[in-house]
């Protein structure tokens, strides 16, 4: 995977909370906590799920959930 943001932290997913149409994505990176609020589709499509690995993409103000 090659993206142009630099902040990428490779973690671990700790949560997953489902919404109406918004998940939040919570996501372990060596002892803090990133959340992330994505579509549920993409979590679907993403095969997010509790103790998979995953990175927080960091680009301006947004946090995105990214995977190889």
């Amino acid at each position: 995977m090659k993206i142009s943001a630099r902040n990428v932290l490779k973690g671990t997913i700790v949560e997953v909370v489902k919404g109406a149409t918004t998940a939040h994505v919570r996501l372990d990176v060596g002892g803090s906590v990133v959340t992330a609020a994505i579509t549920n589709e993409a979590v679907d499509e993403l095969k997010l799920a509790v103790g998979g690995a995953a990175y927080a993409v960091v680009k301006s103000s947004d946090v995105m959930i990214a995977v190889d």
